[in-house]
């Protein structure tokens, strides 16, 4: 079994696709990307992080679309866009920026003390670095 697959599977078996469309999405970033230069495990964690819902998997897909056309062999460009993107996020989104930043640069991530998130946005980032501790251990 490839990585790619052993990756898959070991996020399923601890449960942490909240939904089917989750898993569908996460599968397809991987399996479409998984081979190409620029892919790390830290892309792997965004690529989980980003296939919570439609809006961030739409970004990523294009993002990584744009990378691959362009033959990039590393995630630089990706990591100044997410610098950009974190800067005019007003909300708690921006937080989820940070720890996509986070997770690119391969550096430890926690949210302020004073952060302010809803439960669910919270919950979010709680899962997704849950996740990166399977990725890196996968």
């Amino acid at each position: 079994m490839n990585w790619k697959d052993r990756c898959f599977l070991c996020l399923d078996e601890e449960k942490l696709f909240e939904s089917s469309g989750h898993r569908t999405r996460f599968w397809e970033l991987l399996d479409c990307y998984g081979d190409y230069p620029f892919f790390t495990k830290g892309l792997c964690k965004c690529m989980y992080l980003s296939a919570w819902d439609e809006e961030h998997f739409a970004i990523m897909l294009e993002t990584l679309t744009s990378m691959g056309l362009g033959r990039e062999t590393d995630t630089e460009d990706m990591r100044i866009q997410g610098d950009t993107l974190a800067e005019a996020q007003p909300d708690a989104e921006y937080y989820v920026y940070q720890l996509s930043n986070a997770f690119l640069d391969d550096k430890p991530f926690s949210l302020p003390d004073n952060a302010k998130l809803e439960t669910t946005q919270r919950h979010i980032i709680d899962q997704a670095l849950k996740a990166a501790a399977v990725i890196d251990h996968t």
